[in-house]
């Protein structure tokens, strides 16, 4: 019965139907989509996370439609009204909206107008009207309604009216005009309430707004949205009447008669009553469901970006959480992100303890050879990272600024507490803005990624699908990276293909009970880790210095004996083919392909042994702010300052130049050329030059421009 969705998913995702199949029959089997897209390449024909992932959720569509009609035919066959044209027409149905439209005559509903009129007995009036016989005068057969309930003409007339307006109101091709009106015409009207003018200041770009519904930005339509809950806006979506009407009666009128006349006239009420605000609400809510869409797009784009930041890998690392009163706390990261010494300096005011601070860290860099200093950047970032460039350490130690953005919901985290609940939550902050450095993957998945601070309006929009939408996003970086298996913690466990919750708290408790895993195969010991879970996991999962050099790379467990094999042949090791490239070119895809193993796979662990547990994630580059410019006030137009973009939206992107107040650029001055995305001229973390073009300082506002700092 569902494969008959198949050729309709085919032609929206561009795909064959045998490949949606297999999709289909993969995830069916507990497969995952970076799985499927990694090491299923020639069941699904080498298609990618985001083709996969758009099949899943056709699939998930159409599977519930198909539930939603098993579910309406109940209803309607329980109320005695299915016949097999209807039924037929409800199995033909594949657009959820139109399903609701053929059920909604049938939907059992509180009383109305029209039920009143039909329980008076009016319908048999109302019917006959709607013939429209130009030879019957409505007037003349209305009087043989009259009973004591209907006491007059007039009363009997209106009672057919009713039910007459509820019939063009469920009518399918009248509600598809009027959709289509609101399509193609609709208008968004955004005023401000009486009085609310000074209070929602902040909303005044939207006070008297009037736009094309078709044409409105996401962020604009989220912030009039947002405008109005608050209780500043009124917002109305409509089309110009007389179009609905005309449109109405094209369909419901078919002479001038008498009986015409009436219908117009119920045709008037229907539209005004019940169908413009029916359909008004319909499009206020596709409306906001695509603005969510978008707005969830470009906040997921935003988060995978960062979550794939370049990491500075495992350096020791001095961290410090700046701080002016309260100082500056300092923590030393071994290697692997092991808190191994705490403390505090305080050299700035009211301590001014400055020389002291030098010498602390200048001993401590000392003490435990660090190699990298972490400062954050929030209170006090500028300042401290003047002091750590002051020093001379008399050896190579990188200095970066790394954006602290979260990590103060992390220090106030359950996970924060499980492993630091002995310390302050300003400690817990500088481990979690020195491992942010060392691994940003690896520390980001502990916190919410709506408190990172990318993205817009992501607390406006369906908090549902953007939780669904964040953790892909997270799973697909964290597979795409891989983890390894002795080092990571449960929250980034969590995300590796296969794993979740449980396993990952059943793995690092037997790290802890038995030590290092040696081997991936040794992962079928942890507790309710079976077959299928280590078939969607082990790829993912590395281990260095590990007993096979393969449980280092993305080759899979399953291939092991296919690498064994190209060994044996050019008679040789596994770790010679891995060091000897003139080895591997000698093999011959083509002679290895069989039923079990195709030439992607093939292609793909070839490409791995170039380069086994290569971190796919660009190297870190150091970063400095323009010397002297630590806060708004330091900035006029037409300075040019080196930045670091922390955010992108769909109307620009914002930059941080070291003044606690990140920059817009707005995307008419993202680049030389026309932008219709900011993402295909710009990244998260891009280091960019920037000219400031104006500054507000009492708002806050900084507006800048890249184009013009070229």
């Amino acid at each position: 019965m569902f494969s008959k969705y198949y050729k309709l998913i085919s032609q929206k995702v561009q795909i064959s139907e045998k490949q949606i199949i297999s999709v289909n029959q993969l995830l069916e089997e507990g497969a995952t989509i970076p799985f499927i897209a990694r090491y299923r390449k020639e069941a699904t024909g080498n298609l990618d996370e985001v083709i996969l992932s758009n099949t899943q959720e056709l699939l998930i569509y159409y599977r519930e439609l198909e539930k939603r009609k098993e579910t309406i035919l109940k209803t309607i066959e329980s109320l005695g009204k299915l016949t097999d044209e209807l039924k037929l027409k409800i199995d033909n149905c594949n657009d959820a909206i139109v399903l609701e439209d053929i059920y909604l005559p049938y939907k059992p509903k509180k009383k109305t107008k029209a039920s009143i009129a039909r329980e008076q007995g009016l319908e048999p009036l109302a019917l006959t009207i709607l013939e429209q016989d130009p030879k019957i005068i409505p007037e003349n057969i209305a009087s043989n309604y009259i009973t004591e309930e209907v006491s007059t003409i007039e009363d009997a007339l209106q009672g057919a009216r009713n039910i007459i307006a509820e019939i063009v109101n469920e009518d399918i091709i009248a509600r598809e005009k009027i959709r289509n009106l609101f399509k193609r015409t609709a208008i968004i009207h955004s005023k401000i309430i009486r009085g609310k003018d000074e209070e929602g200041i902040k909303y005044k770009d939207y006070f008297k707004l009037t736009e094309p519904l078709a044409k409105c930005p996401s962020h604009r339509l989220l912030a009039m949205r947002r405008g109005e809950k608050e209780g500043f806006l009124n917002l109305d979506i409509s089309i110009v009447e007389e179009d609905a009407i005309n449109a109405l009666q094209n369909v419901f009128v078919k002479n001038n008669s008498e009986s015409a006349k009436q219908i117009q006239t119920a045709i008037d009420d229907s539209y005004k009553r019940l169908l413009k605000s029916a359909i008004e609400v319909e499009f206020r809510l596709s409306s906001k469901n695509i603005a969510d869409d978008e707005a969830i797009e470009v906040f997921a784009s935003n988060t995978r970006q960062l979550l794939l930041s370049s990491p500075l890998g495992q350096k020791c690392t001095l961290a410090l959480d700046p701080g002016f009163r309260t100082g500056c706390k300092l923590v030393i990261l071994d290697h692997i992100g092991n808190m191994i010494h705490n403390s505090t300096i305080y050299p700035h005011a009211p301590q001014n303890e400055w020389d002291k601070a030098q010498e602390t860290i200048l001993q401590l860099v000392d003490t435990y050879n660090v190699q990298a200093i972490a400062i954050g950047n929030g209170t006090a970032g500028k300042e401290t990272e003047s002091l750590s460039r002051s020093i001379n350490f008399k050896k190579p130690v990188e200095i970066y600024m790394v954006n602290e953005a979260g990590a103060s919901i992390y220090s106030a985290s359950e996970a924060a507490r499980e492993e630091f609940g002995d310390y302050d939550i300003t400690v817990r902050g500088a481990v979690s803005i020195g491992r942010r450095l060392m691994d940003p993957l690896s520390e980001l998945v502990k916190i919410d990624p709506k408190s990172i601070g990318v993205g817009q309006y992501q607390h406006d929009v369906n908090q549902t699908k953007l939780k669904e939408k964040l953790d892909a996003v997270i799973v697909s970086c964290v597979n795409a990276v891989g983890v390894d298996i002795n080092i990571a913690s449960k929250h980034l466990l969590n995300y590796v293909s296969g794993i979740g919750p449980t396993l990952a708290k059943n793995i690092v408790e037997y790290r802890n009970t038995h030590g290092v895993f040696k081997s991936r195969n040794e992962m079928k010991k942890v507790s309710m880790l079976g077959n299928k879970a280590f078939e969607q996991a082990a790829g993912f999962l590395k281990i260095r210095d590990g007993e096979n050099p393969l449980d280092n790379s993305a080759v899979h467990p399953e291939s092991y004996s296919l690498v064994n094999k190209f060994a044996h042949d050019l008679n040789c090791t596994v770790i010679d083919l891995i060091n000897n490239k003139e080895l591997r070119q000698k093999i011959d895809p083509t002679k290895y392909i069989s039923n079990q193993v195709g030439l992607f796979t093939i292609q793909d662990i070839l490409k791995e042994l170039e380069k086994p547990g290569l971190d796919p994630r660009a190297p870190l580059k150091p970063f400095f702010f323009a010397e002297g410019i630590h806060k708004i006030e330091d900035l006029y137009p037409g300075l040019i300052l080196p930045g670091v973009i922390t955010n992108i939206t769909n109307f620009g992107a914002f930059v941080d130049i070291g003044v606690k107040q990140d920059g817009m650029v707005h995307i008419s001055h993202l680049a030389n050329k026309f932008v219709k995305d900011p993402n295909e001229v710009v990244t998260l973390n891009q280091q960019v030059q920037v000219k400031v073009l104006s500054v507000e300082i009492e708002r806050k506002r900084i507006q800048l421009s890249i184009k013009e700092a070229i």
